[in-house]
């Protein structure tokens, strides 16, 4: 079953259209890739996908389920990392991993929050209100969050975005573990020299339409890496859509 369709989905503000009858299938167990200039309309597919904002005509269906008619349960059962968000600064990073745990209705959550914490090095840090920890610390927390139910279907965007290489790998490395076991993961990215490592299938946005829609393995030819392909595509402009 694939673990995402989306059929003719479009979104429109008044006369502005930020989706324009995008069409694509995301197999289970895919790696993903959803790329775009500024604005090409990413943010909103997602919103649509995570079930935060309707479309305004089309179709998109995810685990099975519509996002807008299902969308508490398409939640609990996906992890999201948006682009924009942080923990709220009012929790410690492990105030906050435990209100992601309990309402995913996590058992043994203890165990998953100190595996989290030891992961990405916030040991020693758990106690400390998000507010005051480092753009990358809360990246960290925020991607522990995403992680700590182990959903069969990740939404990330920009998920490497103020992790120092060192976390870029072990994040990177630890996506396609969960690749090999069958989880399915919908990545959005500008660091395109990474996403070309780990990306097997993928979408590039212009301006709210998808211009190109294939495996990885088959758009690159010629020796061409995914930044030229991308460039070419998109012809280094930016997009419009929100």
């Amino acid at each position: 079953m694939p673990a995402i369709v989306v059929e003719g989905l479009t979104k429109t503000y008044g006369d502005f259209v930020a989706l324009d009858q995008a069409s694509f299938t995301v197999n289970e167990g895919s790696f993903f890739g959803c790329f775009g200039p500024n604005g090409a309309g990413k943010s909103t597919l997602l919103k649509i996908l995570t079930g935060q904002i309707p479309a305004t005509n089309g179709r998109a269906e995810v685990l099975g389920l519509d996002p807008t008619i299902n969308s508490m349960e398409v939640k609990r059962r996906i992890g999201i990392v948006p682009e924009v968000e942080s923990p709220p600064s009012y929790l410690t990073a492990s105030e906050f991993l435990r209100f992601a745990g309990t309402l995913h209705e996590v058992q043994s959550l203890d165990g998953r929050i100190d595996r989290w914490l030891t992961f990405f090095d916030l040991k020693g840090a758990e106690g400390t209100l998000c507010r005051d920890l480092s753009k990358g610390m809360r990246q960290k927390v925020m991607l522990a969050a995403a992680f700590i139910h182990e959903p069969k279907l990740l939404f990330l965007d920009e998920p490497f975005i103020n992790l120092d290489p060192i976390y870029q790998r072990k994040l990177r490395d630890y996506l396609l573990e969960l690749r090999d076991e069958g989880r399915t993961v919908f990545l959005c990215s500008h660091i395109l020299d990474v996403a070309q490592r780990i990306v097997q299938e993928m979408i590039i946005l212009d301006h709210g339409k998808v211009v190109l829609k294939d495996r990885v393995s088959n758009a690159l030819v010629g020796g061409e890496d995914l930044e030229t392909l991308f460039l070419r595509l998109v012809g280094g402009g930016n997009g419009l859509a929100p």
